[in-house]
């Protein structure tokens, strides 16, 4: 359930299109249902951005089945987050076309088509993130989502597959790291009109030092696992971007792409499409 559907519901039971009880079966299960092994909060979707996502890593494919059918039912989308190959095929056989797995990513979308995605061909995904509003009505702003090495792709993907599910338009800088200082460089009219942007990056984590002088923006900062044995797993990276004298700069947990992106689209979402830094 999300504030959209929740309307709609109020809205049809006002103008005589839905009974009582049909509204209050509808409303049954919130704020939450228990589904044997899970506990899906259905009222999620209308106090943050989302629904309830799935974090599909230690879960059997049965599990995320059964969790993604009660979101699905409930809100007519989902995210599936940390699939395996298993889960994200098993997710892409019970939801069809209206499932998108992104494999570098490691993520599952599935969103129910709109009725004009219908009559425009079952094409709904570009028309949903150009119709996607911030909170006063107004086009959300764009997040730039910047990555420092092609091993660092799968975190950054996680970020933006998290903000196009949201609705926020997302702009991708791949392999730009400070190694060759010139690529990032290149991109600085983008970083300074971005609302945020998410820097992924491991090794030494160092980027989000550099991206935070350049833009006013916020930055949002994540190290990754990515390096050799000094790294110790992403620490290195992250304890780096901690210290980082770059104002403006925050950081999630290692690797957590999904966290950075929805840190990184709610504020695009209250922010004002296109306003410079």
């Amino acid at each position: 359930m999300d504030p959209a559907r929740l309307r709609r519901l109020l809205t049809g039971v006002r103008r005589g299109r839905v009974s009582t009880r049909e509204a209050l079966e509808a409303i049954a299960h919130l704020p939450f249902e228990s589904i044997g092994s899970a506990t899906v909060d259905h009222h999620r979707g209308i106090r943050q951005a989302l629904p309830e996502v799935i974090y599909c890593e230690g879960k059997s494919r049965a599990q995320c089945l059964a969790i993604a059918r009660a979101i699905f039912a409930k809100s007519g989308r989902l995210l599936a987050t940390r699939t395996s190959g298993e889960q994200a095929r098993a997710l892409c056989e019970e939801f069809g076309a209206s499932a998108t797995w992104n494999e570098p990513a490691r993520t599952v979308a599935v969103k129910r088509a709109t009725r004009a995605a219908r009559r425009n061909g079952g094409r709904p995904r570009a028309a949903a993130r150009r119709s996607g509003k911030g909170a006063v009505g107004r086009k959300p702003g764009r997040v730039l989502v910047v990555s420092a090495g092609t091993s660092d792709l799968p975190v950054a993907e996680e970020a933006a597959v998290t903000l196009e599910f949201m609705g926020v338009p997302v702009g991708r800088v791949y392999d730009a790291g400070v190694a060759g200082i010139h690529r990032i460089l290149r991109h600085v009219p983008a970083l300074r009109k971005a609302s945020a942007v998410v820097v992924v990056a491991g090794m030494e984590g160092a980027l989000a030092s550099v991206v935070g002088g350049i833009t006013g923006s916020p930055v949002i900062a994540v190290p990754t696992s990515v390096g050799y044995g000094a790294s110790f797993g992403g620490l290195a990276a992250l304890l780096a971007m901690l210290n980082s004298c770059a104002a403006g700069v925050t950081v999630v947990n290692i690797d957590n792409g999904f966290g950075a992106g929805y840190a990184a689209g709610v504020i695009a979402l209250r922010s004002r499409s296109g306003s410079p830094a």
